[in-house]
């Protein structure tokens, strides 16, 4: 099943509380200055070995900039064999407005 879902910040967040893991495919820089906390940032360069090391039956939320270009991302994991993919509407920008307490530097 090659399909995710769309969720509003407040679905992520119940499941991050829950467990899910979180991917932020925003560039290097920005995710360093700031990002969900307990994201991992997912690129080119690390995304064979994401997939050979993870939990595929555990929740997975797709974060970019403003819920664009993660939606592809997320279509492109739910592919690969994760069974529950989730892109973050509104991206980090979103959701560092709505639960900034939930942010890292």
């Amino acid at each position: 099943m090659d399909e995710f879902k769309c969720i509003s910040g407040q679905q992520a967040l119940a499941l991050i509380e829950e467990g899910a893991a979180i991917v932020d495919i925003r560039d290097s820089d920005s995710f360093t200055q700031n990002h969900i906390t307990n994201a991992v940032q997912l690129n080119n360069e690390n995304l064979q070995d994401f997939i050979r090391d993870s939990d595929m039956d555990k929740p997975l939320i797709v974060c970019c900039y403003h819920g664009f270009s993660s939606q592809n991302a997320a279509a492109q994991l739910a592919h690969v064999g994760f069974d529950a993919v989730y892109s973050l509407n509104g991206g980090f920008e979103a959701w560092q407005a709505e639960h900034p307490d939930k942010c890292s530097r």
